[in-house]
Protein backbone atom coordinates (compact mmCIF):
# COMPACT_ATOMS: atom_id res chain seq x y z
CA UNK A 1 0.00 0.00 0.00
CA UNK A 2 1.28 3.46 -0.89
CA UNK A 3 2.31 5.64 2.03
CA UNK A 4 0.33 8.50 0.50
CA UNK A 5 -2.99 6.61 0.55
CA UNK A 6 -5.55 7.83 3.14
CA UNK A 7 -6.05 4.27 4.42
CA UNK A 8 -2.32 3.77 5.04
CA UNK A 9 -2.08 7.13 6.80
CA UNK A 10 -5.09 6.33 8.99
CA UNK A 11 -3.65 2.95 9.99
CA UNK A 12 -0.26 4.51 10.66
CA UNK A 13 -1.85 7.22 12.83
CA UNK A 14 -3.69 4.59 14.89
CA UNK A 15 -0.46 2.63 15.45
CA UNK A 16 1.68 5.74 16.13
CA UNK A 17 -0.48 8.46 17.72
CA UNK A 18 2.57 10.32 19.01
CA UNK A 19 3.67 11.05 15.45
CA UNK A 20 0.47 12.78 14.36
CA UNK A 21 1.43 16.26 15.56
CA UNK A 22 4.97 16.14 14.06
CA UNK A 23 3.48 14.99 10.74
CA UNK A 24 0.98 17.84 10.73
CA UNK A 25 3.82 20.29 11.37
CA UNK A 26 5.78 18.72 8.52
CA UNK A 27 2.74 18.95 6.24
CA UNK A 28 2.28 22.64 7.03
CA UNK A 29 5.98 23.31 6.39
CA UNK A 30 5.80 21.40 3.13
CA UNK A 31 2.88 23.52 1.94
CA UNK A 32 4.63 26.75 2.95
CA UNK A 33 7.86 25.90 1.15
CA UNK A 34 6.03 24.68 -1.95
CA UNK A 35 4.43 28.10 -2.25
CA UNK A 36 7.68 30.01 -1.65
CA UNK A 37 10.18 28.07 -3.79
CA UNK A 38 10.48 27.68 -7.54
CA UNK A 39 12.08 24.22 -7.86
CA UNK A 40 12.95 21.13 -5.86
CA UNK A 41 16.51 22.16 -5.01
CA UNK A 42 15.32 25.47 -3.57
CA UNK A 43 12.57 23.64 -1.70
CA UNK A 44 14.89 21.11 -0.13
CA UNK A 45 17.49 23.75 0.68
CA UNK A 46 14.79 25.47 2.74
CA UNK A 47 13.95 22.16 4.44
CA UNK A 48 17.60 21.62 5.34
CA UNK A 49 17.94 25.16 6.66
CA UNK A 50 14.98 24.55 8.97
CA UNK A 51 16.16 21.11 10.11
CA UNK A 52 19.79 22.17 10.60
CA UNK A 53 18.76 25.07 12.80
CA UNK A 54 17.19 22.58 15.20
CA UNK A 55 19.74 19.76 15.05
CA UNK A 56 22.36 19.17 12.30
CA UNK A 57 22.58 15.47 13.09
CA UNK A 58 18.82 15.02 12.85
CA UNK A 59 18.89 17.05 9.61
CA UNK A 60 20.91 14.28 7.95
CA UNK A 61 18.59 11.58 9.29
CA UNK A 62 20.11 10.61 12.65
CA UNK A 63 17.84 11.15 15.63
CA UNK A 64 20.59 10.45 18.18
CA UNK A 65 24.32 11.05 18.26
CA UNK A 66 24.89 7.32 18.72
CA UNK A 67 22.95 6.64 15.52
CA UNK A 68 24.86 9.42 13.72
CA UNK A 69 28.14 7.74 14.63
CA UNK A 70 26.86 4.28 13.70
CA UNK A 71 25.54 5.27 10.27
CA UNK A 72 28.72 7.10 9.42
CA UNK A 73 30.80 4.09 10.44
CA UNK A 74 28.61 1.73 8.42
CA UNK A 75 29.06 3.79 5.25
CA UNK A 76 32.81 4.06 5.76
CA UNK A 77 33.33 0.38 6.57
CA UNK A 78 31.35 -0.63 3.50
CA UNK A 79 33.36 1.47 1.05
CA UNK A 80 36.66 0.60 2.67
CA UNK A 81 35.70 -3.06 2.45
CA UNK A 82 35.03 -2.54 -1.24
CA UNK A 83 38.48 -1.11 -1.88
CA UNK A 84 38.51 2.57 -0.90
CA UNK A 85 42.23 3.38 -0.58
CA UNK A 86 43.97 6.38 1.01
CA UNK A 87 45.32 7.46 -2.40
CA UNK A 88 41.85 7.52 -3.97
CA UNK A 89 40.10 10.78 -4.72
CA UNK A 90 36.50 10.87 -3.55
CA UNK A 91 33.44 12.99 -4.27
CA UNK A 92 30.61 12.83 -1.73
CA UNK A 93 27.30 14.18 -3.02
CA UNK A 94 25.15 15.48 -0.19
CA UNK A 95 27.97 15.31 2.34
CA UNK A 96 25.85 16.92 5.05
CA UNK A 97 27.64 17.56 8.33
CA UNK A 98 30.18 14.81 7.52
CA UNK A 99 28.44 11.92 9.25
CA UNK A 100 30.54 9.56 7.13
CA UNK A 101 32.71 12.26 5.57
CA UNK A 102 34.78 12.74 8.72
CA UNK A 103 35.90 9.09 8.42
CA UNK A 104 36.53 9.36 4.68
CA UNK A 105 38.59 12.51 5.22
CA UNK A 106 40.68 10.87 7.93
CA UNK A 107 41.27 7.81 5.72
CA UNK A 108 42.19 9.66 2.52
CA UNK A 109 45.31 11.64 1.75
CA UNK A 110 45.10 15.42 2.28
CA UNK A 111 43.06 17.18 -0.38
CA UNK A 112 41.53 13.96 -1.72
CA UNK A 113 38.02 14.47 -0.32
CA UNK A 114 35.44 16.67 -2.05
CA UNK A 115 32.10 17.17 -0.35
CA UNK A 116 29.22 19.01 -2.01
CA UNK A 117 25.77 19.86 -0.71
CA UNK A 118 22.86 22.06 -1.76
CA UNK A 119 22.59 23.39 1.81
CA UNK A 120 25.08 26.07 2.93
CA UNK A 121 23.73 25.69 6.46
CA UNK A 122 24.66 22.02 6.75
CA UNK A 123 28.12 22.82 5.35
CA UNK A 124 28.63 25.27 8.22
CA UNK A 125 27.90 22.33 10.52
CA UNK A 126 30.39 20.27 8.49
CA UNK A 127 33.08 22.86 9.23
CA UNK A 128 32.36 22.44 12.93
CA UNK A 129 32.73 18.67 12.53
CA UNK A 130 36.16 19.18 10.97
CA UNK A 131 37.29 21.25 13.93
CA UNK A 132 35.80 18.87 16.49
CA UNK A 133 37.56 15.84 14.98
CA UNK A 134 40.88 17.55 14.27
CA UNK A 135 40.72 17.17 10.49
CA UNK A 136 41.70 20.64 9.30
CA UNK A 137 45.14 19.48 8.14
CA UNK A 138 43.44 17.04 5.75
CA UNK A 139 42.38 20.01 3.60
CA UNK A 140 38.99 18.69 2.48
CA UNK A 141 37.00 20.58 -0.14
CA UNK A 142 33.48 21.56 1.00
CA UNK A 143 31.41 23.31 -1.65
CA UNK A 144 27.76 24.40 -1.87
CA UNK A 145 26.09 23.63 -5.21
CA UNK A 146 22.86 24.56 -6.97
CA UNK A 147 22.56 21.38 -9.07
CA UNK A 148 24.20 18.04 -9.85
CA UNK A 149 25.95 18.91 -13.11
CA UNK A 150 29.40 19.04 -11.43
CA UNK A 151 30.36 21.75 -13.92
CA UNK A 152 33.20 23.11 -11.75
CA UNK A 153 34.88 19.72 -11.29
CA UNK A 154 37.59 18.30 -13.61
CA UNK A 155 37.18 15.41 -16.04
CA UNK A 156 37.99 11.85 -14.89
CA UNK A 157 39.16 12.98 -11.47
CA UNK A 158 37.36 10.76 -8.95
CA UNK A 159 37.95 7.13 -8.10
CA UNK A 160 34.85 6.99 -5.91
CA UNK A 161 31.60 8.97 -5.94
CA UNK A 162 29.22 8.48 -3.03
CA UNK A 163 25.69 9.68 -2.29
CA UNK A 164 23.94 8.45 0.85
CA UNK A 165 20.30 9.42 1.48
CA UNK A 166 20.33 11.90 -1.41
CA UNK A 167 18.15 10.19 -4.00
CA UNK A 168 15.69 9.26 -1.27
CA UNK A 169 14.86 12.98 -1.26
CA UNK A 170 15.13 13.59 -5.01
CA UNK A 171 12.56 13.55 -7.82
CA UNK A 172 13.52 11.55 -10.89
CA UNK A 173 14.66 14.54 -12.96
CA UNK A 174 17.29 15.44 -10.32
CA UNK A 175 18.60 11.86 -10.34
CA UNK A 176 18.71 11.90 -14.12
CA UNK A 177 20.69 15.14 -14.07
CA UNK A 178 23.27 13.41 -11.89
CA UNK A 179 23.42 10.38 -14.19
CA UNK A 180 23.88 12.62 -17.20
CA UNK A 181 27.02 14.23 -15.77
CA UNK A 182 28.62 11.93 -13.22
CA UNK A 183 30.51 9.79 -15.75
CA UNK A 184 32.51 12.82 -16.89
CA UNK A 185 34.07 13.33 -13.46
CA UNK A 186 34.68 9.63 -12.76
CA UNK A 187 37.86 7.83 -13.70
CA UNK A 188 37.30 4.95 -16.13
CA UNK A 189 37.90 2.49 -13.27
CA UNK A 190 35.84 4.45 -10.74
CA UNK A 191 32.48 3.63 -9.17
CA UNK A 192 29.49 5.57 -7.92
CA UNK A 193 27.49 4.24 -4.95
CA UNK A 194 24.13 5.71 -4.01
CA UNK A 195 21.33 4.72 -1.68
CA UNK A 196 17.62 5.15 -2.27
CA UNK A 197 14.29 4.30 -0.67
CA UNK A 198 13.19 1.15 -2.44
CA UNK A 199 9.67 -0.01 -3.15
CA UNK A 200 8.53 -3.21 -4.83
CA UNK A 201 5.15 -1.68 -5.60
CA UNK A 202 4.01 1.57 -7.16
CA UNK A 203 6.58 4.36 -7.02
CA UNK A 204 5.44 7.32 -4.96
CA UNK A 205 6.49 10.22 -2.78
CA UNK A 206 5.56 11.50 0.67
CA UNK A 207 5.08 15.26 0.62
CA UNK A 208 7.93 16.71 -1.43
CA UNK A 209 10.61 15.24 0.80
CA UNK A 210 10.66 11.44 0.47
CA UNK A 211 10.70 9.49 -2.80
CA UNK A 212 10.32 5.73 -3.28
CA UNK A 213 11.63 4.02 -6.43
CA UNK A 214 11.88 0.53 -7.81
CA UNK A 215 15.46 -0.56 -8.35
CA UNK A 216 14.63 -1.42 -11.95
CA UNK A 217 13.66 2.19 -12.64
CA UNK A 218 17.00 3.60 -11.50
CA UNK A 219 19.03 0.86 -13.19
CA UNK A 220 17.24 1.54 -16.48
CA UNK A 221 17.76 5.28 -16.10
CA UNK A 222 21.47 4.76 -15.56
CA UNK A 223 21.60 2.51 -18.60
CA UNK A 224 20.01 5.24 -20.71
CA UNK A 225 22.99 7.44 -19.86
CA UNK A 226 25.61 4.83 -20.73
CA UNK A 227 26.16 3.60 -17.19
CA UNK A 228 26.15 0.06 -15.85
CA UNK A 229 24.26 -0.30 -12.58
CA UNK A 230 23.79 -3.19 -10.16
CA UNK A 231 21.92 -3.57 -6.88
CA UNK A 232 24.40 -4.25 -4.08
CA UNK A 233 23.07 -7.35 -2.34
CA UNK A 234 25.65 -7.29 0.46
CA UNK A 235 24.44 -3.83 1.53
CA UNK A 236 20.95 -5.26 2.02
CA UNK A 237 22.26 -7.33 4.93
CA UNK A 238 23.29 -4.25 6.92
CA UNK A 239 21.00 -2.51 9.46
CA UNK A 240 19.74 0.26 7.19
CA UNK A 241 16.35 0.84 5.61
CA UNK A 242 17.65 1.99 2.23
CA UNK A 243 18.99 0.00 -0.70
CA UNK A 244 22.21 0.68 -2.60
CA UNK A 245 23.08 0.67 -6.30
CA UNK A 246 26.59 0.82 -7.75
CA UNK A 247 27.15 2.60 -11.06
CA UNK A 248 30.22 2.26 -13.25
CA UNK A 249 31.22 3.74 -16.59
CA UNK A 250 30.49 1.56 -19.58
CA UNK A 251 33.62 0.62 -21.50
Amino acid sequence: MKRTSPLHQLRYAVRHPGRIVPHVRRLLRDTWYRLRTSDHVAYYRAVMKSDTARNPEAAVGSQTHKRWLALGRMQFDYLKGHGLLPEHTMLEIGCGNLRAGRLFIDHLKPGHYYGIDISPDILFAAQATLVEHGLRDKLPHLTPVRDLTFAFLPDEHFDVVHAHSVFSHSPLHVIEECFAHVARVMKPSGWFDFTFDRTEGEEHQVLREDFYYRAETLIALADAHGLDAVLMDDWEKLPHRQSKIRVTRRA
